[in-house]
């Protein structure tokens, strides 16, 4: 017996390590990618003009990011108006009524466009605003990765929804309320921390997003706060300064990338902290 208990906790103690160590390896490209870029893009955004200035000529110093900072606020800020509002109903439709076949191809176009190339969501984006319209804008962009954020947001929330115990929705049900209500007032604020939890994720993807933007916002290197024209963002800025052969405009792309991981970092431990928050209360009802 004592052999056997022996034997149970060794393989317990070496499934344990195992599991740490697998993790470690798993974090180690994380770790590499964060050190390298912090490393490479903190002198440039220890100079207050880099978040002041905007790009300058090769050769003249001082340059900086501003207006794509604020072209990525913009184009992101759109494109949540426009995904996540359409993408939350679409989650409660599929978590409260998600049984028919109506419901089942609404899943299957979320989840095909969850793993469509953004490159071609640019390219559909590009097609449809920026040919007819003859010009490149803010707006073509917002638009674009609305698309990307949409089926996020919809799968997300109606996860969040599934959640909700179906007592809920019948006691609402049994007061006499209409479903409407009930699906509205009763269980999407219930289902609200999962559903802004999705949001903010999807929120995340956006702002990383360098293929949609090529062939809609283009980039502008001038300040900009017209979304009707176009307009550059921090990925754009990223890609171009990136490719040039001159060290004053790599270090700017390198801080420009530090920024950005900097920004989604910050929203996905907002997401983390919402849920937690949520658990916590949740636990001490």
């Amino acid at each position: 017996m004592r052999l056997r208990n022996r034997a149970r906790r060794l393989r317990s103690t070496l499934a344990v390590s195992a599991a740490y160590a697998l993790t470690g390896i798993a974090l180690v490209p994380l770790a590499l990618v964060l050190g390298y870029t912090a490393a490479k893009g903190l002198p440039a955004v220890t100079h207050p003009e880099f978040f002041l200035n905007v790009e300058r000529p090769i050769g003249i110093p001082g340059g900086g990011v501003s207006h794509a900072i604020a072209g990525t606020a913009i184009m992101v800020g759109l494109a949540s108006m426009l995904s996540i509002p359409v993408g939350v109903v679409g989650g409660l439709y599929l978590g409260e009524c998600g049984g028919g076949r109506w419901a089942g191809w609404v899943r299957l176009a979320a989840d095909v466009l969850v793993g469509a190339p953004s490159i071609a969501i640019g390219l559909f984006a590009y097609a449809v605003l920026v040919v007819p319209l003859h010009h490149f804008s803010g707006w073509s962009g917002a638009v674009a990765l609305a698309v990307l954020m949409l089926p996020v947001v919809i799968r997300t929330s109606e996860g969040a929804i599934a959640l909700i115990p179906t007592s809920l929705s019948e006691s609402g049900l049994a007061l006499g309320l209409p479903r409407w209500r009930v699906s509205l007032q009763l269980v999407l604020p219930a289902a609200a921390p999962g559903v802004i939890t999705g949001a903010l994720l999807a929120v995340a993807r956006a702002a990383g997003e360098t293929a949609p933007l090529l062939f809609t916002g283009f980039g502008n290197r001038f300040w900009n706060l017209d979304p009707t024209q176009p307009m550059s963002a921090l990925p754009l800025i990223v890609f171009h300064d990136a490719l040039t052969p001159y060290p004053s405009l790599q270090n700017q792309a390198w801080g420009a990338a530090l920024v950005l991981v900097v920004l989604v970092l910050l929203v996905n431990l907002s997401s983390r902290w919402v849920l937690r928050r949520q658990l916590r209360l949740a636990g001490q009802l």
